[in-house]
C-alpha cells in the first residue's frame, strides 16, 4: 500500500492524505486536489523526485494553481524533513503497533491516526 500526505510546514498539519495499492500520477493528481480544495493554494509544493511528480500531468497541476514547485535533492531526505519525521513517528506510534491485516483496516487505522496527529 502506498500513503501519499502533504504537510503544512508552519502548523505541521496534514492538509491532505489518500491510501491506495497503486502509486500513480491520477492518484496522486487527485490528492492534490483535494487539499487544495479543502485547505487552499500553497505557495510553494515541495516533493521528491519520483516518476508521479515529476510527470506533465501533476507539474501542470501544480502550476496551474499558480503554485511553485519545488523537489528534494537526489538522496536528500532531510530536503523534506517535517514530512519524513512524520512518516517515522505514523510506522513507530501506529502501523509497527497494529501490523494490519488488510487495506480496509490499515486506512482506517491511519485514519484514527490522522485525527490524533491534527
Amino acid at each position: 500500500m502506498y500513503l501519499m500526505a502533504m504537510i503544512d510546514l508552519h502548523s505541521r498539519f496534514i492538509v491532505g492524505w489518500s491510501l491506495s495499492n497503486t502509486m500513480d500520477t491520477d492518484w496522486c493528481v487527485r490528492t492534490l486536489k483535494n487539499a487544495i480544495e479543502k485547505h487552499g493554494t500553497p505557495e510553494i509544493l515541495n516533493t521528491d523526485q519520483g516518476s508521479q511528480f515529476t510527470s506533465d500531468d501533476f507539474v501542470g497541476t501544480v502550476e496551474k494553481n499558480g503554485t511553485r514547485v519545488s523537489m528534494d535533492g537526489i538522496g536528500r531526505a532531510t530536503d523534506n524533513i517535517f514530512i519524513e519525521r512524520f512518516w517515522r513517528s505514523l510506522k513507530y506510534e501506529d502501523i509497527y503497533l497494529y501490523s494490519y491485516e488488510n487495506g480496509k483496516d490499515l486506512y482506517g487505522g491511519i485514519k484514527r491516526y490522522m485525527e490524533l496527529y491534527n
